[in-house]
């Protein structure tokens, strides 16, 4: 599944040896060994146009977003490879089957402590699945408010959005900053310009070192003023290589090079994979140099772009 480059040392990508984030690349991160003190893993699964990532910490596990309808026996596959027999949370940010699409299949299949979605619906096939799946497991959704905070062995995450009720799915995504001793990670489901100024107004922070881009890098997220607030030093996007949906766009890519924010994106490198200890974070493979925007090729509704 991975597209994987390796090299022995963080030299290659020309970092700065006193951020406590490295830019090394570590060479053994097909298996998470989840009993390992001291280190948190978050693996960016490539599921095609769809985000799906497991975290791992001191044998605990998070799912968040299971890609689309059609990939939820590859997120089951990619867990059970990381030997995942239960999860602590499944988050799904919203109801877009290519965020949900793949969570009945992880419901049945693993024993899911606590399911957290928004509190928004949807009239789609995909929605009525998951809820059928929970139903078979008698499990209920939690919908949690922003500010709550949550543990997963010795990291944390707290709910960032949404602060308020919109109109659109998108909008009404789960965000949440995770964090593990002095990493940080920023998950924003696919809100749009539209919600990223309540984020900056209502999180008294939303630094991070890894920001995980809204909307698979749509022209509609990811607005100057909201990727000076979170200040990230990494980025990933998550999207399907020679997607019809134009993702990643040209201007959240100038952005982000003019902003010396390293990349990593799926449809060129498969599952990417951060490890941190607390103070360092390492990745295995190299950050994208491509810098290749997408090329939308039909009409698509405003939420999917």
């Amino acid at each position: 599944m991975y597209k994987r480059q390796e090299t022995e040392s963080n030299t290659e990508f020309g970092g700065d040896t006193e951020d406590f984030v490295t830019e090394g690349v570590i060479s053994n991160t097909y298996k998470t060994d989840g009993s390992s003190a001291g280190q948190m893993q978050v693996h960016f699964i490539d599921v095609g146009q769809g985000d799906a990532a497991l975290i791992a910490c001191d044998g605990h596990y998070m799912l968040i977003d299971a890609g689309n309808n059609d990939k939820g026996t590859t997120v089951q596959s990619y867990l059970m490879s990381q030997g995942v027999e239960k999860l602590d949370y499944v988050i799904g940010t919203h109801p877009d089957a290519d965020h949900i699409g793949g969570l009945d299949v992880v419901i049945y299949k693993f024993d899911c402590k606590k399911i957290l979605l928004p509190d928004c619906t949807s009239n789609t096939a995909t929605y009525r699945d998951v809820l059928s799946s929970m139903k078979s497991k008698n499990y209920t959704a939690t919908h949690p408010a922003a500010g709550q905070k949550f543990s997963l062995g010795k990291a944390q995450f707290t709910i960032t959005g949404p602060v308020q009720k919109y109109n659109s799915t998108n909008d009404n995504s789960l965000s949440l900053r995770l964090t593990f001793m002095q990493s940080s990670f920023l998950f924003t489901g696919d809100i749009t310009q539209n919600a990223e100024p309540d984020l900056i107004a209502k999180n008294k922070t939303l630094q991070a070192d890894v920001l995980k881009i809204a909307h698979h890098g749509s022209k509609y997220s990811t607005t100057s003023a909201f990727l000076s607030a979170v200040s990230p030093k990494y980025a990933v996007i998550s999207c399907a290589e020679g997607n019809s949906y134009g993702f990643p766009c040209a201007r959240v890519l100038n952005l982000l090079r003019k902003n010396h924010v390293k990349t990593f994106r799926t449809d060129e490198q498969g599952s990417i994979v951060a490890t941190s200890n607390g103070q360092t974070i390492s990745w295995n493979t190299p950050p994208s140099t491509s810098w290749k925007a997408g090329e939308s090729t039909k009409q698509h509704t405003t939420s999917n772009r």
